[in-house]
């Protein structure tokens, strides 16, 4: 199912802050699946988030990771299919081989153990890896269901490495994004990366004219002005932008560039040292360094907050 009508682009006419779901509502369900993005479009997300990489036949799907052995079952499934350093990797499946994988929530790799031991327990579930193409039918779906426009902000991960391992991923992520409808940066989506170079190359070569941005580690140093002339907002880590309980002066530099600040990520049950509470960080954030969105694994808890927030 393709989009019917071109979805406005709803942050710009919003004047407020906007909640993305980062990975889906991750922090009550296992990332990326069907499960956690419906819930994030129940919850009111503005935008829910869509990593991609690639399959072994060129499909894009919707996995934070290159690697699969943190999300899924592969080792299990697939014991013999690990690399010389021990890792699965989803270029090295079909799509076929990849939905036969049972997904669940994310493990560390180092020690075996969950990552967020209070969230879905990960020996549960039987949930199954998506498209990206699969993904935005859904959302478009949910869109016209429920009459509330939800955004997509997909980010191609590590550009790079897929052309070293020879497969072009931003060309084939462009393709299926038009499919769907999201061409321009009247609608509702971002496309962000974590390599400059690439940014450059999908607003120049490859000729995105959509919402773009430019996402930045902890401590990524960039030239905002350099940025500025091709991306439409940067997405820094927020230690960039709250260092204890003060506040930095990077959005201030990036707004007087014009660029958006989407920082990521809000997680309850992981706050930054010296933040008590996840009231405290959103009022640093939206309150005093004036973010425009907030990446967040609890949809429900930031949409409430800004809510509140913006309540006469």
């Amino acid at each position: 199912m393709k989009t019917l009508i071109p979805l406005l682009f709803v942050a710009a006419a919003a004047a407020q802050p906007v909640t993305i779901a980062h990975r889906g509502a991750s922090g009550y369900v296992p990332e990326h699946t069907r499960e956690a993005k419906v819930m994030a479009h129940a919850m009111g997300a503005e935008f829910i988030e869509q990593d991609v990489v690639l399959s072994k036949d060129d499909v894009p799907v919707v996995l934070h990771d290159i690697h699969l052995d943190t999300t899924s079952d592969v080792a299990t499934r697939f014991p013999d299919r690990k690399r010389a350093d021990g890792r699965y990797y989803a270029l090295d499946f079909t799509l076929a081989e990849l939905r036969q994988l049972s997904m669940h929530e994310r493990m560390d790799h180092k020690t075996g153990k969950q990552a967020y031991p209070k969230r879905f327990p990960a020996t549960t579930g039987g949930f199954r890896i998506l498209t990206l193409d699969e993904e935005l039918e859904l959302i478009a779906g949910l869109n016209h269901s429920t009459g509330r426009v939800a955004g997509i902000y997909p980010e191609i991960k590590q550009p790079a490495w897929h052309r070293q391992e020879g497969h072009d991923i931003s060309p084939i992520v462009l393709s299926v994004l038009a499919k769907h409808g999201y061409t321009s940066k009247e609608h509702a989506c971002y496309l962000q990366c974590f390599e400059l170079d690439e940014v450059k190359r999908l607003r120049t070569e490859l000729g995105w004219r959509g919402r773009l941005i430019f996402l930045m580690g902890g401590k990524t140093k960039a030239d905002l002005a350099e940025v500025a002339k091709i991306a439409d907002g940067i997405g820094p880590a927020i230690s960039s932008i709250v260092s204890g309980t003060t506040v930095t002066d990077l959005t201030s530099r990036a707004h007087a560039l014009g660029l958006d600040v989407h920082p990521y990520t809000l997680r309850v049950d992981d706050l930054p040292k010296g933040i008590s509470t996840p009231e405290e960080l959103m009022r640093l954030l939206f309150d005093e360094a004036k973010v425009d969105a907030l990446f967040t694994d609890f949809p429900d808890v930031t949409v409430n907050w800004l809510k509140k927030a913006n309540t006469p």
